[in-house]
């Protein structure tokens, strides 16, 4: 008679001298317990999180504190706890948790977080931070979790489910090895994305010399062979490019036939599908959306070759590849504010684009501008990757160290 063997527990990935050690199976609820303690009248740093970030004070997010007259119904949280923000975000639609670091104590809104404490001696806190950032909650919580009638997405979470959470531990050492390890590649991108930010910076601060200020008709600074030449020209953008925006052709999400050519919305690639309608060198500028106010992301951009456009970005094309790279970089360098229309949905209308006021010197000053913020534009391409190799390779990481638990392994 053949025995069925039991499952083996076990991740992908793993540290040499732990192979083959036990992992120690049980739930959440067994080695946590609900922090409840109200923040009263006493005083505490005010939290709120960021999806994927974790817990920052509520004076750095929002410039103030926000809690008002429920504070004293506030949850005090101490370093190395954990709050569960039921809100539903796209990274995170079954809620975020969160590890309280950089603070020995501090306090959290009771409405949408559920807080607790690991009280089990052998397990590493850190570690639990690791997991939840692998959105090891989410896979569980999925199949119990109901949206709320709150608009802002908060969800309906019973806190049993949260507490029937399986795990699969391994001892402490190993627990810590792992978070060290994440914690070091953390260091790593940090630090690239530091030299990402002063890169950008440096281009901004380069662009704001060499364009003129509002109102001049001379830059700062001119490369040596152009010192003494004549002014530049203020020219609207309509009369410098011609606008291709009667050829774009919005496709709803469910009538996309996937393939590899770009589909691009306003602030970039949404989704790649089997079609084209443009096939060349072209600008795009964002038609509308909160990003012309916030510029979180480029509001002009270059796309090449085959490439589909819906009708949230504007379609421009340049006579000369230099002169489009000096407006796309000027055009995300200054503040548009007053030519857009429209107040919950910001919107940047062909009228008020075509009247865009943009300077340009002759063409030979325009090539030199462009060669110049091409290079830098290649060295902030390259250090991006970098800084998303890195992410990509701890997400790899976190996938083969974590093991995903169901209910039938428990």
């Amino acid at each position: 008679m053949r025995m069925n063997k039991k499952k083996e527990i076990a991740p992908k990935l793993r540290f040499p001298e732990y192979i083959g050690n036990n992992l120690k199976i049980t739930k959440l609820g067994k080695i946590s317990s609900i922090v409840k303690e109200k923040a009263g009248e006493n005083e505490y740093t005010l939290m709120s999180v960021t999806s994927g970030v974790g817990l920052i004070p509520q004076a750095e997010k929002f410039g103030r504190e926000i809690a008002g007259d429920s504070y004293k119904n506030y949850i005090v949280i101490k370093k190395y706890d954990f709050a569960y923000n039921k809100s539903a975000t796209k990274q995170f639609p079954e809620g975020y948790i969160s590890m309280l670091e950089k603070f020995d104590i501090a306090a959290v809104p009771n409405s949408i977080f559920t807080c607790f404490r690991i009280t089990d001696n052998e397990a590493y806190p850190p570690f639990f931070d690791y997991l939840w950032h692998n959105n090891y909650h989410g896979h569980w919580l999925r199949k119990y979790i109901e949206v709320g009638a709150r608009a802002h997405g908060a969800l309906s979470v019973d806190t049993k489910h949260l507490w029937s959470m399986p795990l699969a531990l391994p001892d402490f050492n190993e627990q810590q090895k792992i978070a060290d390890c994440l914690s070091s590649i953390d260091d790593l991108i940090d630090a690239e994305s530091r030299k990402l930010k002063t890169l950008e910076k440096y281009k901004k601060g380069l662009m704001q010399k060499l364009f003129p200020a509002e109102g001049k008709t001379l830059p700062e600074w001119r490369f040596p062979e152009f010192r003494g030449k004549s002014e530049w020209r203020i020219k609207p953008l309509g009369k410098i490019c011609t606008n291709y925006d009667s050829r774009r052709i919005p496709i709803t999400e469910k009538d996309r036939v996937k393939g590899e050519i770009p589909y691009i919305g306003a602030s970039g690639v949404i989704d790649y599908i089997n079609d084209f309608i443009f096939d060349e060198d072209l600008l795009c500028v964002s038609e509308d959306g909160a990003n012309l106010v916030a510029r979180t992301y480029p509001i002009a951009f270059s796309i090449s070759g085959k490439t589909w456009v819906n009708n949230h970005a504007h379609v421009l094309k340049f006579s000369h590849n230099y002169t489009q790279n000096i407006v796309e970089s000027y055009l995300n360098m200054i503040n548009l504010q007053d030519f857009l229309t429209g107040m919950a949905q910001p919107k940047l209308n062909r009228a008020k684009l075509d009247i865009i006021p943009i300077p340009l010197p002759e063409e030979e000053e325009q090539q030199k501008i462009a060669d110049c913020l091409s290079e830098i534009d290649t060295m902030i391409k390259e250090q991006s990757n970098k800084v998303e190799q890195l992410k990509a390779h701890k997400k790899g990481l976190m996938q083969g160290l974590f093991l995903f638990l169901e209910e039938a392994d428990v």
